[in-house]
């Protein structure tokens, strides 16, 4: 038997020697290696760019290879910035999205270096004239953030039917979260207006005197609002209330013109009447394509208020504003971005404060005027650090003129004879910022680092004259008055400093964690606030889930109108018994700062929230916040248990009683809690509608906001804030009809009454603070609209009714419980019609 089994020439049939098989296998294997595009890495790097080469940041990038049945995702950095890593020889498709932008369609890339760069180019959603309708695409879950974030478009804005559609200002009510009380103030969160926020392409927007949203903007310049609440990054500071983000339209290689409301229309309010016109103009374009772009938007405005409780002839007032905003971006070279904003409001008022119980002759003419100028350079190194530089000038003035120079008199009918107050103010903000990106870090993830500091200069003059006011009760009898005395001149300056530290910690794809500190300084309190934030979210479920929440320790701005009251004018009282005789006075109030150190009125918030995406087109959320403040600034009277009588000398040794000495104090303390459920489906090139629901309350030991010129007496000052709304339901949508180019838009707004207080003839406010409720308000606008082409230019014209229902709700209230009229609610402005022309430009084919 041969034992050729063992023999080495049977090892290998092929070779009849072993020594030649091993090394040619090792050869075979690694000439497979080599060339094996399966396991092939190549590095897909990419940038996220607008036409203006402007980076776009939070971009949900997305890489698809059908062959293999797999699909990669990426977020851009605030560079635009992104990288993945992908297997060389197999056929892919990319694609991004990103809420507020027009998607970027899948498309090929050839993988095939070890090196790929990919440039997108995405456009900010906008009406597109195209004779193909470009799709926005559907809404996203982003896992780009972990605040609670509501984003407002151009488009929205647009097409949702809010009354004044020329007010910026009433569009933002449309947002869950953003409340809009009796007197046009915005709140975000239950916070109070000047406790937000504002800022316009990264500049402070505050009015440098009180804090409060007062710029006007055409509607069509708003490219987007983003409103942040809840755990909000380091970045964002001096609000407790959020941040409100205006970013306007820049220009690009397209010519763009629109024109709205060019021909004034007619009301019959009481007669036939040219009713409230507001033409607007917008102009954008290429100066230098590809290098350097211009846009313009030009406002007007004629509004002509009837209140309808007032004889005729002294029932109207009239507002005449003009507002122009003009833009500017000059691309130096490929990595230096330099911007420029200008905007100027004018503004006079006729009649301000006209209501049923606020007569012509009460009322005041009111002058106002803005400039804003600002200028921002972005450089970006080689290294993909981003080095942001700019500097902005906010100046503002304001006359307010009474009708005449008598007392104010304050009956429980309502008030008589003139406005106390005659006044000149100016005010202005120096700011300086600078932003710094540094290159991406990882380690047990990607880290994308943000720093920056933010210097201000504050200044506020005023040049005020008051006269005095009378209180009187229901049978006609003088109960006190009131006479200013003092110097009403005065100016108060501040400086402010603020530097911060951000990472957004991507540790995997579907897990985000935010961590950052902020420091804030300014020259009144004199010392340095630290506040962290903290945040995370997670997609337990890919792409169409997300879970969200965070904590944020805020610090206030310090207000300069609130500071400089010592400085301005005091009061001094008389009180009379029935039989008219003087029974006390004139005794002194007046407003001071202690010897105590302010400290800086801090808040903490906490916020949690849910996302999920069914199907394509759908999104549900749930958002929960609560936010508690300490150290709040609010006047107490010092005087309010000593005894009264105490006399005071005065510099002209004159001895008079003293009947309050506020001091400002940090006792103020807020709360808010509120949780939302809302719902928003799109679908189609540009269809979509929304609803939200939410439950919460403000609450406030310091309610009333105690002043020289506010003539209330309180003395227990805690109650629910007047913006309160404890229950509100909110609803839009822009929906397509049966016939092409038609559509109908809707608005649905219903809420709790606000709250107000009951005051004695005395002013004195009786029982709680805002102890009563406006009733129950409600508000269904319907539109339709029909867009068509004539003549080579897109057109749309729309009518419909505002308050459609002719439901009244009431603005207005007799709280006088002394008044025979008590409780009996004015104002409203029922059922109107309102029509629009717009010309949007000639067609691009």
């Amino acid at each position: 038997m041969t034992q050729h089994g063992r023999d080495p020439r049977y090892l290998c049939p092929l070779t009849g020697s072993v020594r030649w098989v091993v090394p040619g296998l090792c050869i075979c294997w690694l000439l497979l290696v080599a060339i094996a595009p399966a396991n092939a890495q190549v590095r897909l790097t990419g940038v996220v760019l607008t036409p203006t080469h402007a980076p776009v940041s939070g971009v949900r990038v997305w890489v698809e290879c059908e062959s293999l049945s797999l699909r990669w995702q990426q977020y851009s950095d605030n560079k635009g910035h992104f990288e993945l890593e992908l297997s060389a020889g197999v056929a892919y498709r990319i694609s991004a999205t990103r809420e507020g932008y027009f998607p970027v369609a899948p498309r090929s890339i050839d993988v095939t270096s070890d090196t790929l760069d990919v440039t997108l180019t995405m456009e900010p959603v906008r009406e597109r004239l195209e004779s193909v309708e470009v799709k926005a695409g559907p809404i996203a879950v982003d896992m780009d953030s972990t605040s609670s974030r509501r984003l407002l478009t151009s488009r929205d804005i647009i097409n949702i039917p809010y009354p004044n559609t020329n007010d910026l200002r009433s569009a933002l009510r449309t947002i869950p979260g953003v409340t809009r009380d009796s007197r046009g103030g915005l709140h975000v969160n239950g916070a109070s207006e000047e406790q937000m926020l504002i800022t316009w392409n990264g500049f402070n927007l505050n009015d440098p005197l009180t804090g409060k949203f007062q710029s006007r903007f055409s509607v069509e310049s708003i490219q987007s609002v983003d409103v942040t609440g809840g755990n909000v990054p380091a970045e964002i500071g001096k609000g407790a209330g959020g941040a409100l983000a205006l970013q306007t339209k820049t220009g690009d290689d397209q010519f763009r013109y629109s024109a709205t409301n060019f021909f004034p229309g007619v009301e019959n309010r009481k007669g036939w009447i040219i009713g409230d016109w507001t033409p607007r103009l917008g102009i954008s374009g290429p100066i230098r394509r590809g290098r350097t772009w211009i846009s313009d938007s030009v406002d007007l405005q004629y509004m002509k208020t009837v209140v309808r409780d007032l004889p005729l002839g002294e029932d109207r007032s009239v507002n005449r504003a003009l507002s122009n905003l003009f833009h500017l971006q000059h691309n130096v070279s490929g990595s230096n971005l330099l911007s420029a904003g200008f905007l100027v409001n004018l503004a006079t008022a006729n009649r301000t404060g006209l209501t049923a119980l606020d007569p012509f002759e009460t009322t005041i003419d009111r002058r106002a005027r803005q400039w804003f100028l600002n200028v921002k350079d972005q450089i970006f190194l080689r290294n993909r650090t981003v080095i942001e530089v700019g500097v902005a000038s906010n100046r503002t003035f304001g006359r307010e003129i009474p009708q005449g120079h008598q007392l104010l008199s304050l009956t429980p009918q309502g008030r008589r004879g003139n406005f106390f107050s005659d006044s000149r103010r100016e005010a202005s903000r120096a700011q300086v910022l600078v932003n710094i990106a540094p290159p991406a870090l990882s380690w047990k993830g990607r880290h994308n680092w943000k720093t920056g500091i933010d210097l201000d200069r504050l200044d506020y003059s005023q040049d005020v004259s008051r006269t005095g006011y009378e209180n009187y009760g229901e049978t006609g009898l003088l109960r006190s008055r009131t006479l200013f005395g003092g110097s009403g001149r005065l100016r108060k300056t501040n400086a402010e400093a603020s530097l911060y530290v951000q990472d957004s910690w991507r540790m995997r794809q579907n897990l985000l964690v935010e961590l950052g500190v902020r420091g804030d300084w300014d020259r009144i309190l004199g010392d340095w606030t630290t506040s962290p934030r903290v945040g995370a979210a997670w997609s337990p479920r890919g792409e169409g889930t997300k879970l969200y929440g965070g904590y944020s320790w805020i610090a206030d701005a310090t207000n300069l109108r609130l500071m400089s009251r010592p400085l301005d004018q005091h009061t001094l009282s008389t009180y009379f018994f029935p039989d008219g005789v003087a029974a006390r006075g004139p005794a002194l109030s007046f407003y001071s700062i202690g010897n105590a150190p302010l400290l800086r009125p801090t808040y903490g918030v906490l916020s949690l929230g849910a996302a999920h995406r069914f199907g394509k087109g759908v999104v549900v959320r749930a958002d929960a916040h609560r936010r508690r403040g300490s150290r709040g600034f609010t006047y107490l009277n010092a005087n309010a248990n000593s005894d009264q009588g105490r006399p005071l000398w005065l510099k002209d040794f004159h001895a008079v009683e003293l009947d309050a000495n506020y001091q400002l104090s940090n006792y103020r303390r807020d709360a808010f809690d509120s949780v939302a459920v809302s719902v928003r489906h799109s679908f189609g090139d540009r269809w979509e509608w929304a609803a939200s629901y939410t439950r919460s309350r403000a609450l406030s030991n310091a309610v009333v906001d105690v002043s020289v010129e506010d003539p209330i007496i309180v003395t227990q000052n805690i109650g629910p804030m007047p913006w309160d709304s404890p229950h509100r339901l909110q609803g839009w949508g822009y929906l397509p009809l049966l016939r092409r180019n038609w559509a109908v838009a809707f608005l649905l707004d219903t809420r709790s009454g606000y709250p107000f207080s009951v005051q004695g003839s005395d002013s004195r406010i009786v029982g709680d603070v805002n102890s009563r409720r406006f009733p129950l308000y409600f508000e269904l606008n319907v539109h339709i609209e029909r867009k068509f082409q004539f003549r080579g230019h897109q057109w749309a014209w729309r009518i419909g009714a505002n308050n459609i229902t002719g439901r009244i709700n009431p603005d207005t209230v007799n709280n006088i419980v002394d008044s025979s009229q008590y409780l009996r609610f004015y104002g409203g402005t029922g059922r109107a019609f309102n029509a629009r022309i717009r010309w949007l430009g000639k067609v691009a084919r």
